[in-house]
């Protein structure tokens, strides 16, 4: 799916010949890489276009996969509970089969909804029902509490 990304003007600031962008969520400035870049404008459309609480993301939050420790991208929560993993990609990485796999034991760690990948130029988002994973056809709606 394509994703109409509203408008966005980040902080940005440069030292040291390295530029940083501030992160609203961590309320941090963060080194500026092209996966950052894609990241800071998902969260962006995620809040602005999709209204996603700010107050219920977390980024790049250290977990255990097995005995190894992992950092997700996003993890959107919903009545407490994770509801949403996002994987985000620099632009020049294609979203394929290797991707969505590097994924799966984040979710099985997590075990989310639904489950997205992002390179900011193509997105896919998975719901999970019942142990099968379907292919949405767009990123859902937040909605303050569900019945599953």
């Amino acid at each position: 799916m394509h994703i109409h990304y509203p408008t966005y003007q980040p902080r940005i600031k440069k030292e040291q010949q390295k530029e940083y962008i501030f992160d609203e969520i961590r309320k941090q400035w963060v080194r500026l890489t092209p996966e950052e870049w894609v990241r800071q404008n998902f969260l962006n459309y995620l809040i602005v276009t999709k209204k996603y609480p700010p107050s219920l993301i977390a980024v790049e939050k250290e977990i255990k996969v097995g005995e190894m420790r992992k950092r997700f991208d996003i993890l959107v929560y919903q009545a407490d509970k994770p509801w949403m993993i996002i994987e985000c990609k620099e632009q020049n990485v294609a979203l394929n089969d290797l991707v969505i796999k590097q994924m799966l034991p984040y979710y099985s760690t997590v075990q989310t909804k639904f489950m997205t990948i992002t390179n900011g130029n193509e997105t896919y988002c998975f719901q999970v029902i019942d142990g099968k994973i379907y292919t949405e056809n767009e990123i859902p709606e937040y909605k303050k509490s569900e019945s599953s």
